[in-house]
């Protein structure tokens, strides 16, 4: 197979995955039309408003020009450079987009566009570019067959679009920046790797989500060289690279102990309590038969997420110290993710896209499992993207990706698992069981004792998807390295 017609099969793909992307941006986002909060649309907008008229040291400041009642920035530092970049280009465009004060809940057309079009530049630029390396990265070839396995699931994962182009976010740069660091480790880059993660972190504090597997290679790393020497080296230069990367982000709040505080407390919020919507976690599920979350104050419940959270993460990422090696990296970055999602201390529904990331590296060699669960994420997160107003691009994305990667690419592919054997059957009736819950939480009423039944049983069928990947991915962790075989890289 010629280079140029790889070329030009890559080039084919991410075209279709920009189209996409760009016809469900055409969909209505978060918060549209609902005053006087508006949603997450309105949250980043107001942080380009308060970005570029206030000084840093005030961004994450209640202030007479800073509500933080209203879309307080509760992001860390990156975000709030990348709101101020974005803010002076809107501003470039028409003032009004980011006046003080004045610009909120701002809703015109030509709005609507800058804005969408700042999520698929932040797309073209960083994420799918970050897929293709790590795709290549991962397959180690110019293989035609292999690349585009891993490629094709990736770019068009309907989770990270519909939240991002359709919702409204910014995941894709955080995912992105962690998708790189992952491809610079699985290169022996690891001053890199430090940087790129160190940046994903300082985008969004969920990527602690990720933080452990990171922290444990890399401590290995050094422990794996073979002299004193190279060992006090290595572990000098990542950890200078992280902390003055830290520092830099962080320069404008350093001088002040008082800032460092204010900006740590609105990025670790404890009044919000363990879960706000129906997310499908664990604590979620068990308030369904114990009121738990009546019955312990909010210090005491993150104080019990976070023993649970460690009791989970801590033996998978000690496997990962003793076992180090690339595929256990990954299982564990998906595990760890997982546990924390599962376990930890107020999680949104959205953050199940932190445990899908690291999953799509799953892809090549747990194909029917990832595709299984990746399915799984988005349909967790139906009752958030119904009330934004996204029911048909949730149907129709879901659709055509679970038809074009399952029952097309993969079975031409002939990837034995996705021959008629049980899973797969399995797999394919889970997947049309989703869709018919979706439709009856459409169209049959709730009870009127029951009012939050539909996302209460979607809450608890994605929760049970996902604690078997939670325990197929630890399984698989633990039997790889037994066997002593790899089947990722």
């Amino acid at each position: 197979m010629k280079f140029n017609t790889l070329n030009a099969d890559i080039v084919a793909a991410l075209s279709a995955a920009l189209a996409v992307r760009c016809i469900v941006s055409l969909y209505s986002y978060s918060g549209a039309g609902k005053q006087p909060m508006f949603g997450d649309y309105e949250a980043q907008r107001h942080w380009q408003e308060v970005t570029v008229n206030l000084k840093p040291k005030d961004w994450y400041k209640n202030t007479t020009q800073n509500d933080l009642l209203y879309w307080g920035l509760d992001y860390p530092p990156v975000t709030a450079y990348h709101s101020h970049l974005l803010g002076i280009v809107a501003g470039n465009l028409n003032q009004s987009y980011v006046e003080l004060n004045k610009s909120r809940g701002i809703e015109s057309n030509a709005h609507k566009n800058f804005m969408r079009l700042t999520v698929l530049f932040s797309d073209i630029a960083l994420y799918l570019p970050a897929i293709l390396l790590l795709c290549l990265v991962l397959t180690n070839q110019e293989v035609k067959k292999s690349l585009l396995v891993y490629l094709l699931p990736m770019i068009f994962y309907p989770g990270q679009i519909l939240i991002d182009n359709g919702h409204f976010q910014y995941n894709n740069m955080s995912l992105g920046l962690c998708l790189l660091a992952i491809a610079a480790i699985c290169k022996e880059r690891f001053y890199l790797g430090s940087f790129l993660y160190t940046l994903a972190l300082n985008y969004k504090q969920m990527e602690l989500y990720h933080a452990l597997p990171f922290f444990i290679f890399l401590l290995r790393t050094c422990f794996d060289q073979k002299r004193f020497s190279q060992k006090f080296t290595t572990l000098t230069f990542i950890a200078s690279t992280v902390l003055i990367t830290f520092a830099v982000l962080w320069l404008p709040w350093l001088g002040d102990l008082k800032s460092i505080l204010e900006v740590v407390a609105r990025l670790f919020p404890i009044g919000r309590g363990v879960f706000e919507d129906k997310v499908a976690n664990f604590w979620c599920a068990l308030n369904v038969v114990y009121k738990i979350k009546n019955k312990l104050v909010n210090q005491q419940m993150a104080l019990l997420c976070l023993g649970v959270t460690a009791a989970f993460i801590l033996p998978i990422n000690m496997h990962l110290f003793f076992n180090k090696s690339k595929e256990t990296f990954i299982l564990s970055l998906v595990s760890t993710a997982m546990a924390f999602y599962l376990f930890s201390f107020q999680v949104h529904e959205k953050s199940i896209l932190l445990v899908a990331a690291p999953a799509l590296c799953l892809f090549n060699a747990y194909p029917l499992e990832t595709l299984w669960f990746l399915e799984a994420t988005v349909f967790s997160m139906f009752p958030l993207l119904v009330k934004d107003g996204l029911g048909v691009p949730f149907f129709s994305l879901l659709f055509i990706y679970h038809i074009c990667i399952k029952n097309i690419l993969l079975k031409q592919l002939n990837f034995p698992q996705f021959k008629d054997s049980f899973l797969s059957v399995l797999s394919s009736i889970s997947l049309f069981s989703m869709f018919i819950i979706a439709l009856l939480s459409l169209f049959v009423p709730a009870p009127t004792r029951y009012p939050f039944i539909w996302p209460l049983i979607i809450c608890l069928y994605s929760f049970l998807h996902f604690f078997l990947y939670f325990v197929f991915c630890i399984s698989r962790q633990i039997w790889n390295d037994h066997k002593g075989k790899s089947k990722v890289l």
